[in-house]
């Protein structure tokens, strides 16, 4: 095993199977995906730590406990659309693209994009749809979304994703002010919305209409 094999299997079983990440499917995913590739090369012997990362233009890649931890909530079987809100690195659509039928990913910063789309193609992950937009209003051609998640934290949850939640289904947020915030799980079932308190966690902002401003 190369130096980000044994990296990587550290992390599941340090920082992952340690804690209260149960999903095997996940788990797989995340020994699986080259975390090191999404990140800068100055970066790379870091990759695997448990800590977020700079990836320029001011942005993070979150830490990989977070990752685990956010995705597991959606309760993904393999055959969901999904929704993220905020591509970055890539990462995150990487570790979803393994675990649903399609993601579709949205980024404001050109810039981050266009490195987290050359990404995906090296890796030869196809089922990944990504555009360059406002990701406080969805997607909404390719709606309804099975799951969606957003990973950076707003004010409150825009409106514009939770019309675009089918129903069943499952939509991960952080929400709060611009230094901590409230990670929220909204649940769509039978017309209701229900929205439950996970975890306290600090993200970059939500910027857009329906988030923070710039």
């Amino acid at each position: 095993m190369d130096q980000y094999g044994t990296g990587r299997e550290r992390m599941v079983q340090e920082q992952l199977r340690r804690r209260d990440i149960t999903d095997e499917r996940l788990l797989a995913v995340m020994l699986e995906v080259p975390r090191h590739c999404f990140v800068d090369d100055a970066m790379r012997a870091r990759a695997y730590g448990d800590h977020p990362l700079p990836i320029g233009a001011g942005q993070t890649i979150s830490q990989p406990y977070i990752v685990a931890y956010m995705t597991q909530a959606l309760g993904l079987t393999g055959i969901e659309n999904v929704l993220e809100i905020g591509t970055g690195s890539g990462y995150q659509a990487a570790i979803l693209s393994r675990l649903c039928n399609q993601v579709y990913t949205v980024e404001r910063i050109n810039s981050l994009l266009a490195g987290a789309r050359k990404t995906f193609d090296k890796l030869r992950y196809f089922n990944i749809r990504s555009k360059l937009d406002d990701g406080t209003i969805g997607w909404p051609e390719n709606g309804p979304y099975d799951a969606i998640i957003v990973t950076a934290g707003g004010p409150g949850i825009p409106e514009p994703l939770i019309e675009q939640l089918a129903d069943p289904g499952r939509l991960i947020i952080p929400v709060g002010n611009q230094h901590v915030q409230d990670l929220q799980l909204l649940e769509k079932n039978e017309g209701q919305v229900i929205v439950k308190s996970l975890a306290s966690v600090r993200f970059v902002d939500l910027v857009g209409e329906h988030g923070w401003s710039k």
